[in-house]
């Protein structure tokens, strides 16, 4: 049977009325999990945790608004999972334009997140992204300057590299190696500062109006130096250095 005139235009205005919340809900859908041409994730809220994994290294530089966006040609694989928005750029050859995966990839990240780097068989590279973090990588080094937040804590873990920071606020300060050195220098006083390696030494700086540290140094072949406030048991800030084989030392700026 034919449809009359009348019909057929109620009929198209209702495809009209539909198709712009369609285009409105697959525009939405930036955690999805399926591959964004522009390597962007849409607009991430202070407080939320942005996971990054790869198979190489990454660069963390901080976003100009609020938005997660990855480097031109790099494939960018993001999902929603428990809460957190992940960003996957493994890389097993070449990438989206065929040339060899990129060794060390920037990632934008807005300030006031939290940040989780998974890394391998690359380093990774922190500046100017004032969030928490928390990084590891195997076989690479660790480096981070200017980062951090003097309320949350900052984690930079690798086996077979260095751990490297500078600048760096925190509540919490961790640097963890196997096979390296340990530096970290505090631009705020942080209440609680670990450096453990095995193989190298540990290097501990805070500011000068730092308070007491409740200190806690061992090294089996290496050299003690300890020259900041110290005071004796109970609670408040600490400070624990630790090596086999290397120096560990403590100072003021």
């Amino acid at each position: 049977m034919t449809a009359n005139p009348g019909t057929r235009l109620r009929r198209l205005t209702v495809a009209l009325a539909v198709l712009p919340l369609a285009v409105a809900c697959h525009g939405g859908d930036g955690g999805s999990g399926g591959p964004r041409a522009d390597g962007m994730l849409g607009a991430v809220d202070s407080g939320s945790t942005v996971v990054i994994t790869t198979d190489n290294g990454v660069r963390l530089r901080p976003a100009d608004g609020r938005s997660v966006s990855v480097d031109g040609d790099v494939g960018a694989h993001w999902s929603h999972r428990d809460g957190m928005e992940v960003l996957d750029l493994s890389c097993v050859e070449q990438d989206r334009e065929g040339r060899p995966c990129p060794r060390m990839p920037t990632v934008e990240v807005p300030d006031d997140v939290r940040i989780t780097v998974t890394a391998r068989n690359a380093g990774v590279d922190v500046v100017g992204i004032a969030a928490a973090l928390d990084v590891t990588t195997v076989n690479g080094d660790v480096t981070v300057a200017r980062s951090g937040r003097d309320d949350a804590a900052v984690e930079l873990t690798t086996r077979n590299g260095s751990v490297r920071a500078t600048a760096v606020s925190a509540d919490r300060l961790s640097g963890v190696t196997s096979n390296g050195d340990v530096v970290l220098a505090c631009a705020t006083a942080a209440s609680r500062v670990s450096g453990r390696t095995t193989n190298g030494s540990v290097d501990v700086t805070v500011p000068d109006d730092a308070p007491a540290y409740r200190v806690t140094a061992a090294t089996r072949n290496g050299l003690q130096r300890i020259a900041v406030p110290t005071r004796g048991a109970g609670d408040g800030p600490a400070m624990t250095l630790s090596t086999v084989n290397g120096d560990v030392a403590a100072h003021q700026e």
